[in-house]
This record gives C-alpha cells, sequence and structure tokens, in this order.
C-alpha cells in the first residue's frame, strides 16, 4: 500500500468497502471524499483509481463511483485480503485455507519432480534456519524464513500460475505473525513438517511431499483459529 495521505485513505475506504459499509451498486464521490478527509481532488482521483485497480469501483458517466459486486473483485490481491481480514477474520482464514489446500500440496507435489537442485538445497537450509530460530523464540526471522520457504516451494513447482499466489500466501503469514497469532516458540509439528517438505522435494518423494504439505496447512489453521479463540477469551 502506498504510504502518506493517499495510502491512509486508500486503506480507509478499502477496510470499508471489505466490511460493506459500502454495498455493491453504492456510489462514492470524490466531492464528499474531499470533504470528508481533506484531501485534494488529484489525491481522491488517485484514491479511486487504486480501488478500480483491485476492481473494488468502476466508474459510470454521469452516476460516479460504483461498488462492484464481491464477485468482481481481484481476491487474490494483497491489499484487499488485508481488509477482508479485518472484517472477518474467521470467514477469510477459511477461504485462504482452502485456496491453499488446493494449491500448496499439489505445487510441493510438482516441486519433488522438478525441482532444481539449488532450489531443493535452498528448502532444506530454510527448513534448518526455522528450526534454529524456534527454539530461540526469534519470530521475525523464523517469518521471513516461512514466507521465503513457500514462496520458493510454489516457484519450484514449476507452474507459472501456482507461482503467481506467493503473495497470497505471504500476505496470511505475515498477518497471522503481526496479530500475534504465532506463539512465542512455533509449534514443534509445524516446524517437522517443514523439514520432511523440505526432504521430500530434495529426494523426489511426490506422494510424501504432497501429503506434508497438505497437513501443514491443516495445521496452520488449526493453530490460528485456536489463536484467534484465545484472544478471544481473554
Amino acid at each position: 500500500m502506498g504510504g502518506g495521505l493517499h495510502g491512509r485513505v486508500l486503506d480507509v475506504l478499502g477496510r470499508e468497502i471489505a466490511a460493506g459499509a459500502h454495498p455493491p451498486g453504492s456510489v462514492l464521490r470524490t466531492d464528499e471524499m474531499e470533504q470528508r478527509f481533506g484531501i485534494s481532488r488529484s489525491v481522491a482521483r488517485e484514491v479511486v483509481r487504486s480501488l478500480a485497480s483491485i476492481r473494488l469501483v468502476v466508474g459510470r458517466q454521469r452516476v460516479g463511483i460504483v461498488v462492484r459486486p464481491r464477485e468482481d473483485w481481484n481476491a487474490f490481491d494483497p491489499q484487499l485480503i488485508r481488509w477482508l481480514l479485518a472484517a472477518d477474520r474467521t470467514a477469510q482464514l477459511k477461504t485462504l485455507a482452502e485456496l491453499r489446500t488446493a494449491v500448496e500440496p499439489m505445487a510441493a507435489a510438482a516441486a519433488a519432480q522438478r525441482a532444481a537442485d539449488e532450489d531443493a538445497a535452498r528448502l532444506v537450509a530454510l527448513s534448518e534456519r526455522m528450526v534454529a530460530t524456534a527454539r530461540a523464540g526469534d519470530l521475525d526471522t523464523f517469518m521471513a524464513a516461512d514466507v521465503e520457504f513457500h514462496r520458493l516451494v510454489l516457484r519450484a513447482s514449476g507452474n507459472e500460475m501456482f507461482a503467481q499466489l506467493h503473495e497470497v500466501v505471504e500476505e496470511l503469514l505475515r498477518w497471522r505473525t503481526g496479530h500475534g497469532l504465532m506463539p512465542e516458540h512455533p509449534r514443534p509439528v509445524a516446524v517437522r513438517l517443514h523439514c520432511e517438505i523440505a526432504e521430500c522435494i530434495r529426494s523426489g518423494d511426490r506422494a510424501r511431499a504432497e501429503g506434508a504439505m497438505r497437513e501443514l496447512v491443516a495445521e496452520a489453521l488449526e493453530g490460528t483459529l485456536s489463536g484467534l479463540s484465545e484472544t478471544a477469551r481473554g
């Protein structure tokens, strides 16, 4: 997201649209934006262009800036994912888990067949870093390795469509850590599964790479939902 005034206004309106405060078919007017946020016409227009790029709104002659139906939105845009998580965390988490379950196990299986030797070695190195940082409670370094691990699995699959989903997975991983839903020491089962996936990809074990990734995605959802429940009780 862009910084400054443009970024702040975009974030407010994006969150509002995602939460249903401006339902499909409603009209946003740039003059009202200018007055509400105290911004210039050029900033208001730039905000509208940003919303339109995510397919949240469309300009219509003699009507104005119209909020599009939800099915038209670019559901893979990282900003929109962030806004939807803010609007309804549980529903969006389950949606993302379904996507990951459909894609990442197949990506791991494909990577076991197609990954270059250097990529397989890098996955093993990343999994070893995750072991060390999990023990140390260094969540920032753990998350950075986790993000790179999943990005590399998607890329090493050799499927360019899988590879382009890395931003979706990264947004979710960063969101979990940023909202305190990662324990101080990541769960041993999650660390073990990363190591297993890396070793299976390196050894070419397609079936086990797929199965271990499926277990990992399920564990991540269970852990996140458990963290949300604990937060709500607290």
